[in-house]
């Protein structure tokens, strides 16, 4: 389970916003440049599900389920070159029947697989981000606005 430090900046009806510093993780990500979740700076702000009940300004942790995760990396980093290499397999099969070269109609295929493969992840990661297992949630309120303790 990955875990971060924030304060509650802003609060719906069951999720709240907590503003959040970049983890060491994040400096080490190669896609942090194109991150949606990442603003400017040091710090960014992350929508999660409010179990605690915490308010704004508590100091709060929040997590995020490790299978989660790597369910989400594997959809959005693997699943597109197995989709490409599977398409470009099919396309030296099927370049004779099409009466182009074999490297032809491999890349045509293979670039084919790849858009399918991108809008299904499109779809897809539509439909888990609308999932709580896939969402960030608060699972401590570390420190309570007013309060003074730890």
């Amino acid at each position: 389970m990955a875990t971060e430090e924030g304060i509650v900046i802003k609060l719906d009806a069951k999720t709240a916003w907590v503003k959040t510093k970049k983890s060491s993780a994040c400096e080490s990500c190669s896609s942090q440049k194109s991150c949606s979740v990442m603003g400017g700076g040091d710090e960014m702000e992350v929508e999660v599900i409010n179990e605690a009940g915490a308010s704004i300004g508590d100091q709060v942790i929040i997590s995020f389920e490790t299978s989660s995760l790597l369910k989400a990396t594997f959809l959005l980093y693997v699943f597109p070159i197995l989709c490409m290499f599977a398409g470009a397999l099919i396309g030296q099969e099927i370049a004779p029947v099409l009466q182009l070269g074999v490297s032809a109609s491999s890349a045509i295929s293979g670039f084919l697989f790849f858009l399918v493969s991108i809008v299904f992840i499109k779809l897809k990661a539509n439909k888990m981000g609308r999932q709580d297992q896939y969402r960030p949630r608060i699972i401590r309120i570390k420190k309570s606005r007013g309060s003074n303790f730890s």
